[in-house]
Parts: structure tokens; sequence; C-alpha cells
């Protein structure tokens, strides 16, 4: 992992909200993996993870980026929420699904106050989700709000 990159962990990690974000995004979705990842071009790393449903990525684990979901993220940069993947019109034939063994799946982009991605706050679970018709979307965009916001303070406070 490049110094950069675990700059960025070690600053998720300064973050004191962060497991009780993870845990309040576990409520209200019910899914097993909630975590916060950095993102770049070439690079996928796990921030801060709450793993119950055994998926094995721990922070400070470090994923292909090209076998994440994150390429479509990037190019919004824009939330996603499936419900249930094999029924999903756009994510069914999906590698990243396949390969990892999920059925739902919601990310909200966690932005920099320029407008550049820093990565996402994500869930996933092996088990189809109620997620359209709930709170969950709004729930994902208001803590990366925050967790941008306290990344923000960390830089101002260097």
């Amino acid at each position: 992992m490049s110094d950069g990159l675990l700059t960025d962990v070690e600053a998720i990690g300064r973050i004191g909200c962060i497991p009780s974000i993870l845990e309040l995004c576990a409520r209200l979705t019910g899914m097993g993996y909630i975590a916060i990842s950095r993102v770049t071009e070439t690079r996928w790393i796990a921030c801060a993870v709450r793993d119950m449903a055994g998926f094995g990525v721990a922070a400070g684990d470090e994923l292909d980026v090209d076998t994440t979901i994150c390429g479509e993220v990037r190019a919004g940069p824009r939330a996603i929420l499936i419900d249930h993947v094999a029924r999903d019109p756009i994510f069914h034939d999906h590698r990243t699904p396949r390969l990892y063994g999920f059925e739902s799946y919601i990310s909200s982009p966690i932005l920099r106050p320029n407008g550049a991605l820093f990565g996402s706050l994500f869930a996933i679970d092996r088990a189809p989700a109620k997620l359209a018709n709930s709170n969950a979307a709004t729930a994902f965009s208001l803590f990366a709000q925050l967790i941008a916001m306290e990344l923000n303070a960390q830089d101002r406070g260097r």
C-alpha cells in the first residue's frame, strides 16, 4: 500500500463516529458488510469495515479496483442501489456480484469539497434487501457527506 493510501486509512480511523455510522447503516439496511473504501482510478482499499457476513475484507485490505463496482461510482459519481442483483436490469450480469457472492448493494460517493471522489460508503449482503423504498439511500448520502466534512476538517487542521 502506498503512503498516500495508508494516510487515507488513518484519516478515516481518526473520525470518531465511524463505528457508529457503520452500525447505523447495518441496522438501517439489515446488511452484513458495511465499509468505507478509498478509491482512485487504479486502487481500491478498505478504510473502515463492519463485517458480520464473513466476506473477509478488513480495513487496510486492497482489492483490484477492476473487480469492484467503483468504476460505475467514479463515472457519476453517483449513488448505486441494488435490491436484488439477479433481478436488476443493469447489474444482473455484472462480474463483481458474481465474484464476491452478493445479492444486494448500496453505496454513496464520498466527495471532497473540490468534487473529487475520495471513495464510498457502501454495504453488501448475500441476500436481497429492500432498499429502494427505504430511507437507506438518504442516510448513506448524509453519512457520506459527514465523512467528507470530517476529512476536510482534518485537512484544515494540518
